[in-house]
């Protein structure tokens, strides 16, 4: 297996029965403070899928270069990327620089399969190797930006730069203020013409780790448990594996999701990437800590990503992004979902929430209330809504649909006011 100029040969891929659809690799950080305790995490790493193991070597408390780089390199059932990373690049190392150089040189003649420099010291550290790197080492030179995602033209200026070192892979991680700022990274990964791991780190950044197999960068980070990573927004092995079902996204993979803000806690992507898989369809639904849904869309305008589920606080501004908006929707003022028309690209609006929520309101007073079938058990209720936002105004809608007499309760009265004109006036 091969991806660009870099030999996968030797590597100990797993998932290879799986018809993987793509070759982009799970690398699991290790960070423990003992080689013993690294070797055990290399081991639980492997078991749950992952192709390559970080050995971030400046974690460990008492660090001997030969023995134990010798006994990482040797014993790990993973292949091995060697880091040493320093503070001044968001490590842990804060040493001397020429004995850090030399440790990762030596770990390059022990049978490293990778080794990362940093972009400030990468010219440095060849001069100090002066060309006597074995050919099985593929060297990784990069650049860290802790605070903000540059433009794309200095994203790609910095991937130039990287190149001109020599390095095997570009490696670019930034930071995410927004998520339109992946679309930045997915734009330099698919067109750098070189292996290159492109990451977008923070929560706004999750979905550059997830698509990172859809625009082809040579690898993402997956930690091994929740809440150890390595850098903020770093998802696990297993949520890579089970829940966005990694091993089977695409170039072709149609990008779903939830819309919201916060999203973290949404259980829309466990149900859909679940019914995903079950039917085979080629998609892929992620949580989208939106802050702008108008910048969203207009930023995130390729016919691959089809279509969107809405929750708080945006299934007003949802309805505002759309070219056409179904009648019931308009009529409730929001929408709870969005469909990309795949032969114009027009994106249309929809709301469903009140059909769920009024249907379990009606099977609940059904048994009790014995109407007749052909009746709603609403009719003649009187039937309290607390909020007047997106979700208030579907539910309403449905009730008042259904006969019932509705009341609004909100914070203000504009909303209420505008929601019960809008329901009775209408």
């Amino acid at each position: 297996m091969t991806l660009g100029s870099v030999s996968l040969t030797s590597m100990d891929l797993q998932s290879t029965d799986e018809m993987r659809r793509n070759s982009t690799l799970i690398c699991a950080p290790i960070m423990a403070e003992s080689v013993d305790q690294m070797l055990i995490q290399m081991k639980r790493a492997k078991e749950l899928g992952a192709d390559i193991a970080e050995v971030r070597v400046d974690f460990l408390k008492s660090f001997s270069p030969r023995n134990d780089l010798e006994t990482l390199i040797k014993q790990g059932p993973l292949p091995t990327l060697i880091t040493y990373r320093p503070k001044w690049e968001g490590g842990q190392y804060d040493g001397d620089e020429n004995k850090r150089q030399k440790a990762l040189q030596l770990a390059m003649e022990l049978g490293a399969d990778f080794i990362d420099i940093e972009l400030k010291v990468a010219q440095e550290f060849y001069n100090f190797i002066q060309g006597k790197k074995p050919e099985k080492v593929k060297i990784i030179v990069s650049s860290h930006n802790y605070e903000c995602t540059p433009s794309i033209k200095d994203i790609g200026d910095l991937a130039v730069r990287i190149q001109a070192t020599g390095a095997d892979i570009v490696k670019i991680a930034t930071t995410a203020l927004d998520i339109t700022d992946n679309a930045r990274m997915f734009h330099i990964i698919a067109n750098l013409q070189v292996p290159v791991i492109g990451l977008v780190m923070g929560e706004r950044g999750l979905m550059s780790r997830v698509l990172a197999a859809k625009y082809g960068a040579f690898l993402t980070f997956g930690s091994i448990e929740a809440g150890v990573v390595s850098a903020p927004g770093q998802p696990t092995i297993k949520d890579l594996l089970e829940l966005y079902n990694f091993r089977q996204i695409g170039a072709d993979t149609k990008v779903y999701g939830v819309i919201g803000n916060p999203v973290g806690h949404s259980k829309s992507p466990l149900l859909y990437n679940a019914a995903f898989k079950h039917v085979g369809f080629n998609g892929i639904y992620l949580p989208l800590l939106v802050d702008s849904v108008a910048n969203f869309i207009s930023t995130y305008s390729s016919p691959d990503f089809a279509g969107y589920s809405y929750t708080i606080p945006h299934k007003e501004d949802g309805l505002k992004c759309c070219n056409e908006v179904d009648p019931i929707a308009k009529e409730i003022g929001a929408i709870s979902c969005m469909i990309r028309r795949p032969v114009d690209g027009k994106l249309k609006g929809y709301n469903v929430d009140y059909l769920g929520a009024i249907k379990a309101i009606e099977e609940a007073l059904g048994a009790s209330n014995g109407a007749p079938a052909s009746v709603s058990p609403l009719a003649g209720k009187l039937f309290v809504v607390v909020g007047a936002g997106g979700a208030g105004k579907a539910i309403a809608y449905g009730a008042y649909e259904k006969g019932a007499r509705v009341v609004v309760a909100n914070r203000t009265f504009g909303e209420k006011l505008h929601l019960l004109c809008h329901l009775f006036y209408t």
